[in-house]
């Protein structure tokens, strides 16, 4: 379903589907060593059915994250117009960023190492308001870069008009 808020006259574009896999491998990462220190906490504390019964639930909710970390990959995408940068994301409650492009203060790229083993960056705009950041994960670092350097061309070329 397409944002009520967001406008229609814009080419929106997708960030990889490797977010989804970076989300699903931290999300794996956490869960097992919760899974971990439950078993091992419950059982030795409590009795090993109820460091089980631990794993089986956190099981249980790593399934259902599964499911919604793909759900939410696809809700992320941006759009850039002549005066400004939109960003929307979100499952059950959308937001819509509109970050002015003389507003734009520094542009900064990062990735982290499961981002660069996914072959991914995020960009992050930052503007005198706080409000109006945003930032992009799940690109891929070419076009994180190419990003970068365009929305700081812009922010300068449109801050020497304010």
């Amino acid at each position: 379903m397409d944002d009520l808020f967001a406008p229609s006259d814009v080419t929106w574009t997708p960030v990889s589907p490797n977010l989804a896999t970076l989300r699903r491998l931290n999300a794996a990462i956490l869960a097992g060593l919760l899974a971990i220190a439950a078993l091992l906490g419950l059982g030795l504390t409590l009795g090993w059915l109820y460091g089980v019964l631990a794993v089986v639930l956190i099981a249980l909710g790593f399934g259902w994250s599964w499911v919604l970390i793909g759900r939410n990959q696809r809700s992320w995408k941006y759009a850039e117009r002549e005066d400004e940068l939109l960003v929307s994301h979100g499952i059950l409650f959308r937001e819509l960023v509109v970050v002015p492009y003389g507003r734009m203060q520094f542009v900064d790229v990062t990735a982290g190492p499961l981002e660069r083993a996914c072959g991914l960056a995020t960009v992050e705009l930052h503007t005198a308001t706080p409000a109006t950041d945003a930032k992009i994960p799940g690109l891929h670092p070419d076009e994180a870069g190419r990003l970068r350097d365009r929305l700081s061309a812009l922010g300068q070329a449109q801050a020497w008009g304010l």
